[in-house]
């Protein structure tokens, strides 16, 4: 597995890399490259390959919104379950399991704020499960996928010190 983890991290930072120059990153050569990434798929420990979106950056963009989901279980459903419920709605984009005040926190993408509030009234919150929702639109975004968004904007003001 370490072949596979020093190939996950490559990946991890841009999953762009082709196979030769993962190997000049891992000291691996290209052939083993490709067996690390063939294995790692066929396991489903990488399960997709996706461009890091900046959404406010796009003519028509989308709107993100993180939701609290408290939930009651009973003695046939579990977390799996009502998570396996869940993750089938298009508009989910990241669904976790938590530890804290709530139960899960899922990532909802949604052309308005209009369709996410629809989406959890209509979708989630009718769930017998759900106990409580709480949504929390995403205003600004920073950092995602381990990339930082910069604005390109250079601060051209000089620093005034005492």
């Amino acid at each position: 597995m370490d072949a596979e983890r020093e190939v996950l991290d490559v990946l991890a930072r841009n999953a762009r890399e082709d196979i030769d120059d993962i190997a000049a990153q891992t000291g691996l050569d290209a052939d083993a490259v490709a067996d690390a990434i063939d294995e790692l798929e066929v396991n489903n420990v990488v399960h997709g390959y996706q461009a890091v979106v900046d959404w406010d950056r796009v003519d028509e963009g989308k709107i993100r919104a993180i939701v609290e989901i408290n939930v009651e279980l009973d003695r046939e459903t579990g977390y799996e379950q009502v998570a396996d419920r869940i993750a089938k709605f298009p508009a989910v984009d990241a669904l976790h399991l938590v530890s804290g005040d709530y139960d899960f926190a899922v990532e909802v993408l949604g052309e308005t704020m209009q369709d996410v509030s629809r989406f959890i009234s209509e979708q989630v919150a009718p769930m017998p499960e759900v106990t409580q929702t709480v949504t929390h639109y995403i205003m600004e975004t920073y950092k995602d996928g381990g990339i930082r968004f910069e604005d390109g904007d250079d601060d051209d003001r000089l620093s005034v010190s005492p």
